[in-house]
């Protein structure tokens, strides 16, 4: 038995899929290895009607169990829409909208809290609201921590973990932001995520992705594998056309330093794993999101090969530092058939 700290690996089945298909979503993902996934955009019963998983219905989700149960899977956690919405409802020139927040935890936090609960996992992934174009995000903390303790108290009530995620143009946008949103909501049932793309993204070099780790560490709960190539073409305007962003990576090719990154979590991946199982999930996930052929503001796209690809670069990094993770093996097979 390894003495080394160990992550659980998990995946955005949507990005595997050529068609969203429930069927084709967890075939990936147990061909590749995977026994965690996170759904967000599916079509359960394979009509070519794709939802989010927000908006299925009881017999969809009770399929979706079954299907769960035939491949071995379990879920991670909801790949949640909540917090990319407009803090204010003001004419920004954006596309986002503005939802009243009475409304907002009426409507999607509670549906995204019956889908969590009906598919067993504890966890949530959202984010932090849009500002106003071209305002400065700090000037909106108060508003947002007022907005995002409401959420928390929705779904901590409900036994479940929200989970911050680091975005570009949102008022979480990085490391420093989503602690203090952290520290002032605080709430044990808030924690961030990390995303070293979504940084990289941002025009930032493999010091400044670390720097933004660091700033958070003390309040991170999982973490999101994407990885980015900086156009050294663009100019830096303090906002990120995410319909435009062309150059999503492999962890193991692009600027957000992941060896570096994963090496400054691996000394406490012991205490993060028992937070985590504190919380009622199973360990500290590392969830592959790549992106590899496209990526916009409500998701990405990276194929069945991609999938491959992007798991594939993660373990070698993760084998290059240290840590410690499983696949299905044949074990697992013989467990199946009740050997």
């Amino acid at each position: 038995m390894s003495d080394r700290p160990r992550v659980i690996l998990s995946a955005f089945a949507d990005e595997a899929a050529n068609h969203k298909s429930a069927l084709e979503q967890l075939s990936v993902m147990a061909a590749v290895g995977l026994k965690y996934y996170s759904p967000r955009f599916i079509d359960v019963n394979g009509t070519g009607e794709v939802k989010h998983v927000v908006e299925l219905d009881d017999a969809e989700l009770a399929r979706l169990n079954e299907l769960h149960e035939e491949f071995g899977m379990s879920v991670t956690g909801i790949g949640a829409r909540i917090g990319k919405i407009k803090l204010l409802d003001t004419d920004d020139g954006s596309h986002n909208v503005f939802v009243p927040m009475d409304e907002y935890l009426d409507g999607e936090v509670a549906a995204t809290i019956r889908v969590a609960q009906a598919l067993d996992t504890k966890l949530i992934r959202g984010f932090s609201f849009y500002h106003p174009q071209g305002s400065d995000p700090k000037d909106h903390i108060p508003q947002a921590v007022e907005q995002l303790g409401r959420i928390v108290e929705r779904t901590s009530a409900a036994g479940l973990v929200y989970g911050l995620e680091i975005e570009p143009n949102l008022i979480g946008e990085t490391g420093e932001l989503l602690a203090e949103l952290c520290r002032q909501v605080a709430h044990p049932g808030m924690v961030c995520i990390f995303d070293g793309g979504n940084v990289a993204a941002q025009n930032k070099t493999r010091l400044q992705v670390h720097g933004e780790l660091l700033d958070m560490i003390d309040h991170i709960g999982w973490m999101h594998i994407k990885d980015y190539s900086i156009d050294p073409s663009m100019t830096w305007t303090g906002a990120v056309d995410e319909e435009g962003l062309k150059n999503f990576v492999p962890a193991d090719i692009g600027d957000s330093g992941h060896d570096a990154l994963l090496r400054e979590l691996k000394g406490r991946l012991p205490a993060l794993e028992a937070k985590m199982q504190a919380l009622g999930a199973p360990g500290f996930f590392l969830e592959v999101e790549p992106h590899l052929k496209g990526g916009g503001q409500f998701g990405g796209f990276s194929g069945p090969d991609g999938i491959g690809v992007a798991l594939r670069s993660l373990c070698r990094v993760l084998d290059y530092v240290g840590i410690d993770y499983s696949l299905r093996d044949f074990s697992d097979i013989q467990a199946a058939r009740g050997f």
